[in-house]
């Protein structure tokens, strides 16, 4: 009976992407009824699910912190395809697309993420153990990224407005990739011991057990269906946005809100591998998951759009708002003060939901 599940299991995850795929060519660019946008839901859903199962099938060959890596910079890499795709159809209406969805995947993955993975881990244990000195450097990296590309815009003078020159533009990307290279060397070379799960007493482990782990061709397999379940993830959000477009509309929101929707669904695969990773009181393993998504949308985002403004016409608005600010702010004290103990309470992942919650309020009301 166990066996026959496990397979029915297998069989799902493989389908379902494959039939989401075959959904979006069918329902891109048009007009859906409702009927239309539910079966599209459901299978965004089921690729979310997928993603999430192939995503640990690849973790487990490659162990950590490769495994967050891959799901990480995956998922990242379609978001950044679906924003250039989305800037150069939309013309001036998509000056501040980039800058919204960046802000929205920090505050996800920084408090959303980040909060619901310590809340998990302490409520398995009393505390949510985590590993202080590779945490503290990717807050660190994420910190400086997010205000090179997002802040210092709000306050250059070169040009008019929350802009970069180009110029300066140029510089933020090239110092965001570098920077973005020079963690995931550290991260996966020079100091790997740092980003692995820790035991209660302070102890790295490193779980990767070889003689249970998948055969090459079962990683190959996976790690391809979970390309085709994350390009699911991301193009059939793109097909409902705009049936959530109109629910904001008609809730009287603005339209900052729709980005922050689809962000929520794109980032999804991430949020239950993480939640996943906490029960199984592997902490380190979310909070690297949710800093590395933080810090490879601004560091694969940034470079993507310089180069796309080549031929983009129209403004590129990247400076944060006063409030998108304050909130930034209160975000990276927050998280310095959680990380540096290395361990964490009930209430450090309740600081972090409220954080989330404030950004999610006040993006529909601003």
């Amino acid at each position: 009976m166990e066996g026959m599940i496990r397979a029915l299991t297998t069989r799902w995850t493989v389908f379902i992407p494959l039939l989401a795929a075959v959904a979006l060519v069918a329902t891109w660019g048009r007009s859906l009824p409702t009927a239309g946008v539910i079966v599209v839901a459901v299978f965004l859903a089921g690729s979310v699910l997928a993603a999430v199962h192939h995503a640990e099938v690849v973790a487990h060959r490659v162990g950590e912190p490769f495994g967050s890596l891959v799901l990480a910079v995956a998922v990242t890499v379609i978001e950044v395809a679906l924003i250039v795709t989305l800037m150069i159809s939309g013309g001036e209406k998509s000056a501040t697309l980039a800058r919204d969805t960046v802000f929205a995947a920090v505050m996800i993955t920084c408090n959303g993420i980040f909060g619901l993975a310590l809340l998990v881990g302490a409520l398995r244990r009393r505390l949510a153990v985590f590993n202080a000195e590779g945490t503290g450097a990717a807050l660190a990296t994420v910190t400086t990224l997010a205000t090179l590309s997002l802040v210092l815009p709000t306050f250059t003078s070169s040009v008019p407005g929350p802009e970069f020159s180009p110029a300066q533009l140029a510089f933020a990307a090239v110092a965001s990739l570098a920077l973005y290279g020079l963690f995931v060397m550290v991260q996966t070379v020079r100091h790997r011991d740092d980003f692995l799960p820790v035991e209660a007493d302070g102890v790295v482990t490193d779980d990767d057990a070889r003689d249970k782990r998948p055969s090459v061709r079962a990683t190959l397999a996976s790690l391809g269906l979970l390309l085709v379940a994350l390009v699911g993830v991301v193009g059939l959000a793109k097909v409902v946005s705009p049936t959530i477009e109109s629910a904001v509309a008609n809730a009287g929101m603005p339209p900052a809100a729709v980005g922050v929707a689809i962000a929520l669904l794109v980032l999804l695969p991430e949020t239950l591998a993480a939640v996943r990773a906490a029960r199984r009181d592997q902490v380190q393993i979310s909070l690297n998951l949710a800093l590395g998504s933080a810090m490879a949308s601004i560091g694969l985002t940034i470079p993507a759009i310089a180069v796309a403004t080549i031929w983009l016409q129209g403004p590129l608005v990247l400076g944060l708002g006063a409030t998108q600010m304050v909130l930034l702010a209160l975000t990276v004290v927050v998280g310095v003060l959680t990380v540096v103990p290395g361990r964490a309470t009930l209430l450090q992942g309740g600081v972090h939901l409220a954080l989330f919650s404030a950004f999610v309020f006040l993006a529909a009301s601003p």
